[in-house]
C-alpha cells in the first residue's frame, strides 16, 4: 500500500481493514482462521484486546472490545502462539543518526502490564 503524503495509511484501505460488528468479525474469521485476536487500535494496558478460539468466543470478544474502548477502530489479527513480544527504544536525529537505547522482553506481564 502506498502511504499518504502525511505518512498514514489511505483512509479507504484503513476502513476496509476494520471490523465494525460481531457479524463482520465472524465472516472475516472464517477466512483468517483461529486462534484470532480482536484488537482496538486505541486500547492499552490490557483493555481492548481479546483472544478468541471459536465463533462464540469471537462474538463475546468483539462485544467486550467494542465496549471497553468506545469509538476505537477494531481489527482482527491471526494469533501467533509461543511468540515473544520485544520492544527496543530507538532515538534518531534529523541527520540520520540513530541509537538503540535498550530493549526489554514484554512477553511477561502481570495484570496486563509489562514487567
Amino acid at each position: 500500500c502506498q502511504l499518504t503524503e502525511e505518512g498514514t495509511i489511505p483512509e479507504d484501505i484503513f476502513n476496509k481493514a476494520m471490523v465494525t460488528s460481531a457479524e463482520d468479525a465472524c465472516a472475516r474469521a472464517e477466512k483468517i482462521g483461529f486462534p484470532i485476536m480482536v484488537k482496538a487500535s486505541e486500547g492499552g494496558g490490557g483493555k481492548g484486546i481479546r483472544k478468541a478460539t471459536n465463533m462464540e468466543e469471537l462474538k463475546v470478544a468483539f462485544t467486550n472490545v467494542f465496549t471497553e474502548v468506545p469509538g476505537s477502530p477494531i481489527f482482527l489479527m491471526k494469533m501467533v502462539s509461543k511468540a515473544r513480544h520485544l520492544e527496543i527504544q530507538i532515538v534518531g536525529d534529523e541527520y540520520g543518526n540513530t541509537l538503540a537505547l535498550n530493549g526489554r522482553d514484554c512477553s511477561t506481564q502481570r495484570r496486563f502490564q509489562k514487567i
